[in-house]
């Protein structure tokens, strides 16, 4: 796998890698999972209690949304590490709420920090890569440098004066 190329990319990698592990932790080893979660694990389960069928359906999509952002990181889809950002803090408002309406218990506040802690720093290496420039492979260019580049080299659109002639 290729190391990623930019901040924005590492912090995508690095959650990518963590829901991955934990998604496989909640398959493999549920009880472990429920245990780091700081929730009860009781010897029996009541008729009707459904809290494995749910763990093994969120550890699933955990670990699927591992490999997407894993595959967002090799491929460095720009726009799917904004995406996150916005999604990841909406997730830490509704896990905020449902704290403070004490519909979930005080200690899931920590995955609700998690996801706005990770979404500010996505946010923070977008902005910091953005300033010192695209990373390898990508090119970013304003229209306005596009245009003088292209019409440089001849290619512009028809009747773009080259970049000499403008000067």
């Amino acid at each position: 796998m290729k190391l990623p190329r930019s901040i924005a990319g590492w912090t995508i990698a690095v959650f990518g890698v963590l829901a991955l592990v934990m998604g496989a932790v909640g398959l493999l080893w549920p009880e472990a999972q429920l245990r780091m979660l700081g929730f009860e694990v009781p010897a029996t389960r009541a008729v009707g209690d459904y809290t494995g069928t749910f763990l093994v359906a969120s550890s699933m999509a955990a670990f699927n949304m591992g490999v997407y952002y894993l595959l967002a990181t090799v491929t460095e889809w720009r726009a799917f590490y904004r995406f996150t950002v916005v999604f990841r803090l909406v997730t830490f408002t509704v896990f905020t709420i449902a704290v403070l309406a004490d519909i979930t218990p005080d200690r899931f506040f920590g995955v609700a920090a998690w996801e706005g802690l990770g979404a500010l720093a996505t946010a923070v290496g977008l902005r910091l890569d953005a300033r010192r420039g695209a990373p390898a492979g990508e090119v970013v260019m304003s229209e306005g440098v596009e245009a003088a580049a292209l019409a440089e080299e001849g290619t512009g659109p028809a009747g773009a004066a080259p970049a000499d002639a403008a000067r």
